[in-house]
């Protein structure tokens, strides 16, 4: 199959990596890509938020499904013009891909499908937001309506800092006071054709930027899967997935069918684990950064069938998807200074040793070649991922990975998957 991957992060190369596993021939063009996404297949210049753009290149290439990985273009509406020209897209349209793009729109959705999740409050100015923020109460949880480059969410129990960060996103629009939900993170991806679903592995996710979960929130710096600790409280993975299925995924996608945006692609939830039962934090509208690159190494169907089904209308009659029984581990390298001010133009060395170690692979999520080095061109710039027969196994080799690289200044968490080594 020709197929068009549109994004330059490390959820892409990830993406790119397993289709690249099926050997099945695919021919295969990132648009942008990056560094390490250049190593592997074809890297056009195209801008990925020009639907039309896309769209074009699309028909003149012969592209048979175009898969659009970042959120950004998914708001855009990139997958608008080029579903109109009869190109199977795995990406939601505009109006669907709003689940992500406005929180208020996600929490409606929420509630008329009778999906539980914590009760809102919504502000436009400070002082709605003050007096939200009160009634609620601590700890804190203050989250920007739009996208925020995963910079949108305060929880918090200082009540100032709670209303500071809602002043400075009411000034890029609406805010969500929200109740605070107390338990374990669970991230838990669906494919979806408009009308069925079926999901993918469990994973969690580190978005603290320090260990012991303390620091600014940022992109995520860590993830593993599966998630062990599930079966205290299911009879296992399977009936924790169907449970979801049922109270969240199937009602949410059958609603915004019911209202005539159809929800086609990768539907992320976002879950909190209370003690009064599974409740949503937030919707994405495509494969999460870093948990893609734990998820998809441990899927065993070939990906491209199940998002050509997703795309195509045919999910019914597609199968549910297996995985591998093996742990899966992702250790995040930041630049310097991220996430408020990250230092870029740094070379980068090792990546070929740590790739060649037993069970590791390097996606990379924001690096370029500067005269004749691979450099820093952003934050977060690699994701190191191992997979093993033990987590102790995974782990040991994904930070064995991180020890054989070097880029001066890089940040990254010690304590990913730690818990469930122990």
């Amino acid at each position: 199959m020709r197929i068009l991957v549109l994004g330059s992060g490390a959820r892409e190369h990830a993406i790119i990596t397993a289709l690249l596993a099926e050997r099945a021939g695919h021919v295969i063009t990132a648009a942008p890509g990056n560094a390490g996404i250049a190593a592997d297949v074809e890297t056009v210049s195209l801008d990925p938020t020009n639907g039309a753009l896309v769209a074009e290149y699309a028909i003149e290439n012969d592209v048979e499904l175009v898969v659009v990985g970042p959120e950004a273009p998914l708001i855009a509406g990139v997958a608008d013009p080029v579903r109109t020209r009869g190109i199977a897209v795995f990406g939601p349209s505009k109006a669907a891909a709003q689940l992500e793009g406005s929180k208020a729109f996600a929490k409606r959705i929420m509630s008329e499908a009778g999906v539980p999740t914590g009760r809102p409050v919504y502000a436009g100015t400070v002082d709605e937001a003050v007096a939200a923020i009160d009634e609620l109460g601590a700890p804190y949880v203050v989250k920007a309506d739009g996208l925020a480059a995963g910079k949108g969410v305060l929880v918090t129990e200082d009540r100032q800092a709670a209303i500071d960060h809602a002043t400075y996103w009411l000034q890029h629009g609406h805010v969500v006071v929200e109740e605070f939900l107390d338990g374990e993170e669970v991230s838990l991806f669906f494919l979806s054709d408009g009308h069925d679903v079926r999901a993918l592995s469990p994973a969690q996710d580190y978005k603290r930027l320090a260990d012991g979960d303390v620091g600014p929130n940022t992109g995520g710096m860590g993830a593993y899967s599966p998630l062990p600790w599930l079966a205290e409280r299911w009879a296992s993975e399977r009936a924790f997935v169907d449970e979801v299925t049922d109270l969240v995924a199937l009602p949410t996608v059958r609603r915004l069918e019911h209202e005539g945006t159809p929800f086609v692609g990768l539907l992320y939830c976002g879950l909190i684990v209370t003690e009064q039962g599974v409740r949503v934090i937030e919707f994405n509208a495509r494969f999460g950064d870093p948990e893609t690159q734990v998820v998809l190494p441990r899927l065993a169907t070939p990906l491209s069938s199940l998002m050509l089904a997703a795309a195509t209308g045919q999910l019914a009659a597609a199968p549910e998807p297996s995985f591998r029984p093996d742990a899966a581990v992702t250790v995040v390298l930041a630049s310097e200074g991220y996430p408020e001010n990250p230092k870029t133009g740094r070379v980068i060395t090792g990546i070929d040793a740590a790739n060649a170690r037993d069970g590791v692979s390097v996606a990379h999520a924001a690096t370029g070649v500067l005269d004749g080095d691979l450099v820093a061109t952003g934050g977060r710039v690699l994701s190191v991922v191992a997979t093993g027969s033990t987590f102790a196994e995974a782990r040991d080799r994904a930070y064995a990975g991180v020890a054989d690289i070097s880029l001066d200044g890089a940040q990254f968490r010690t304590d990913i998957a730690a818990k469930v080594v122990r």
